[in-house]
Protein backbone atom coordinates (compact mmCIF):
# COMPACT_ATOMS: atom_id res chain seq x y z
CA UNK A 1 0.00 0.00 0.00
CA UNK A 2 1.09 3.59 -0.51
CA UNK A 3 2.01 5.28 2.37
CA UNK A 4 0.19 8.76 1.17
CA UNK A 5 -2.95 7.10 0.98
CA UNK A 6 -5.27 7.10 3.92
CA UNK A 7 -6.63 3.47 4.81
CA UNK A 8 -10.51 3.60 5.72
CA UNK A 9 -11.68 2.30 8.51
CA UNK A 10 -15.10 1.39 9.69
CA UNK A 11 -16.62 0.26 12.99
CA UNK A 12 -19.61 -2.03 13.23
CA UNK A 13 -21.53 -5.56 14.61
CA UNK A 14 -20.96 -9.09 13.21
CA UNK A 15 -24.01 -9.84 12.36
CA UNK A 16 -22.69 -13.59 10.40
CA UNK A 17 -20.20 -15.72 10.76
CA UNK A 18 -21.08 -18.64 8.95
CA UNK A 19 -18.43 -18.65 6.48
CA UNK A 20 -14.91 -19.77 6.86
CA UNK A 21 -12.31 -16.79 7.46
CA UNK A 22 -15.04 -14.79 6.82
CA UNK A 23 -17.45 -12.67 8.39
CA UNK A 24 -20.19 -10.06 7.59
CA UNK A 25 -20.77 -6.45 9.09
CA UNK A 26 -23.46 -4.18 9.49
CA UNK A 27 -22.64 -0.49 9.44
CA UNK A 28 -24.71 1.87 10.34
CA UNK A 29 -25.05 5.51 9.57
CA UNK A 30 -27.10 8.05 10.81
CA UNK A 31 -28.26 11.56 8.89
CA UNK A 32 -30.40 14.12 8.91
CA UNK A 33 -32.93 13.89 5.73
CA UNK A 34 -32.14 16.78 3.65
CA UNK A 35 -35.30 18.47 3.18
CA UNK A 36 -37.63 17.23 6.66
CA UNK A 37 -34.64 17.02 8.96
CA UNK A 38 -35.75 13.83 10.17
CA UNK A 39 -32.79 11.69 11.40
CA UNK A 40 -32.57 8.15 8.34
CA UNK A 41 -30.54 5.03 9.84
CA UNK A 42 -28.59 3.62 6.14
CA UNK A 43 -27.05 0.51 7.10
CA UNK A 44 -24.64 -1.38 5.03
CA UNK A 45 -22.88 -4.55 4.90
CA UNK A 46 -19.49 -5.69 4.63
CA UNK A 47 -17.70 -8.78 3.87
CA UNK A 48 -14.40 -9.11 6.43
CA UNK A 49 -11.44 -11.50 6.29
CA UNK A 50 -11.18 -12.90 9.71
CA UNK A 51 -7.89 -15.39 9.34
CA UNK A 52 -8.47 -17.03 13.36
CA UNK A 53 -12.20 -17.04 12.80
CA UNK A 54 -12.11 -14.89 16.24
CA UNK A 55 -14.90 -13.48 15.95
CA UNK A 56 -18.48 -14.20 17.18
CA UNK A 57 -22.03 -12.66 16.48
CA UNK A 58 -22.74 -9.46 17.70
CA UNK A 59 -19.45 -8.39 18.54
CA UNK A 60 -18.25 -4.74 17.74
CA UNK A 61 -15.26 -4.84 15.22
CA UNK A 62 -13.50 -2.31 13.38
CA UNK A 63 -12.45 -2.93 9.78
CA UNK A 64 -10.28 -1.65 7.56
CA UNK A 65 -9.76 -1.27 3.31
CA UNK A 66 -7.33 -4.20 1.47
CA UNK A 67 -7.45 -5.11 -1.53
CA UNK A 68 -9.38 -7.48 -3.05
CA UNK A 69 -9.31 -11.39 -1.45
CA UNK A 70 -12.66 -12.56 -3.54
CA UNK A 71 -15.17 -10.97 -5.42
CA UNK A 72 -16.87 -9.44 -2.59
CA UNK A 73 -14.40 -9.29 0.18
CA UNK A 74 -12.16 -5.75 0.36
CA UNK A 75 -12.08 -5.74 4.11
CA UNK A 76 -9.74 -6.99 6.84
CA UNK A 77 -10.47 -7.68 10.77
CA UNK A 78 -8.18 -4.80 12.48
CA UNK A 79 -9.71 -4.98 15.96
CA UNK A 80 -12.12 -6.88 17.64
CA UNK A 81 -13.59 -4.29 20.56
CA UNK A 82 -15.76 -5.95 22.74
CA UNK A 83 -17.06 -9.91 22.72
CA UNK A 84 -20.41 -11.13 23.24
CA UNK A 85 -20.47 -13.36 26.57
CA UNK A 86 -17.87 -11.42 28.03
Amino acid sequence: MKKDMATKEKTGIVVSTSMEKTIVIAVENRYAHPIYGKTIKKTQRFMAHDENSFCKLGDKVIIIETRPLSRKKRWTLKQNLTQSGT
